[in-house]
């Protein structure tokens, strides 16, 4: 633990309890008594923090201001991509827990992480309204069924979902060993051993129509074999027969793609025209042609033909959209 990391954690064990004694702060912040003490004596002659010890009291505590005096401010935090995103995503999902039983413990949580992002100096309010995380295409879920399905989950029981399947617009009633909860793309979808077609699956919870606890314990598949299943492949849609596509964009749209990681094992090169060949693997193209999609011309998929041909009728249905009657 670096100085600045041991400032933030007295002056939070300071602002949380009343008093603190000397060998309980030393315990949080791990140092021996010499640095500790001229940790605090830096906090208050360079920082102004109005700490104090109560000799009545026995221990460390924030003295009342009187009258007007220095203002107390702990350095700014400075983060990296990964940290900020991290902070602001954890605020954000705070923010949309419903009101519970696990209100008393995220009240905590949450004034924990506004100290995290930022002192008097740069106000978490601040750091919020000037850096911001936009979530794209999430669907709403009920979180009756969140709740369910994530009980039978940890408890490792069965359960009885109604599932809608999109593609042909039906309800099937089916009987799943939930495996895992995945986050993915701003929706939760549950890997589960699916008993009516014998099969691992994958399920968006926002597709669930009803779920309900079984008293059978749940079939348990290793995540190895989850992952040879449901990682092997690109996208939330996958299987374990796999094929590679092979990806050719302008060099426009290279500046862009080159930087992105559309799956672990992909493979990529600039050809001599200066376009850029990307190639990974696949077994379910319903999510890959969504994306190949959205770069239009920019992309033309080489391999293997029944991709091609599938991109290639999607974008002559979306062009007889646009045919004079």
């Amino acid at each position: 633990m670096d100085r600045t990391e041991r400032f933030y954690r007295i002056e939070q064990l300071l602002h949380d309890r009343r008093i603190v004694r000397f060998n309980e702060i030393q315990a949080a912040v791990e140092v021996s008594r010499a640095t500790l003490k001229r940790d605090l004596q830096y906090l208050r002659d360079r920082l102004n923090a109005p700490i104090i010890y109560d000799r009545d009291a026995g221990g460390y505590r924030f003295d009342l201001p009187v009258g007007p005096a220095p203002r107390f401010a702990l350095p700014g935090l400075w983060f990296n991509a990964s940290e900020i995103h991290a902070l602001l995503m954890m605020q954000n999902l705070l923010e949309e827990v419903q009101p519970g039983l696990l209100g008393p413990q995220i009240a905590p949580l949450q004034t924990r992480l506004k100290s995290l992002l930022g002192s008097q100096d740069d106000a978490p309010e601040e750091v919020t309204r000037r850096i911001r995380i936009v979530h794209a295409a999430k669907r709403r879920a009920d979180l009756r069924y969140f709740e369910v399905v994530a009980s039978a989950l940890l408890k490792r029981r069965r359960l009885s979902i109604r599932h809608w399947n999109r593609g042909r617009d039906e309800e099937t009633e089916r009987e799943v060993s939930p495996q895992r909860l995945v986050f993915y793309r701003d929706n939760w979808y549950l890997d589960a051993w699916c008993h009516l077609r014998d099969e691992i699956r994958s399920f968006g919870l926002d597709a669930v129509r009803h779920a309900a606890p079984l008293d059978a314990k749940a079939k348990e598949v290793g995540a190895r074999r989850l992952d040879e299943v449901l990682g092997a492949g690109y996208g939330i849609f996958s299987g374990s027969e796999v094929q590679w596509a092979r990806l050719r964009f302008t060099p426009e749209a290279a500046r862009w793609v080159a930087l992105e990681q559309w799956h672990p094992r992909q493979r990529s090169h600039t050809d001599e025209s200066g376009r850029y060949v990307l190639e990974l693997p696949y077994s379910d193209p319903t999510e890959l042609t969504m994306d190949i999609l959205r770069y239009g011309a920019d992309v033309e998929v080489l391999a293997p033909e029944a991709l091609r041909r599938r991109v290639r009728d999607k974008l002559a249905s979306a062009l007889a959209n646009y045919r004079a009657p």
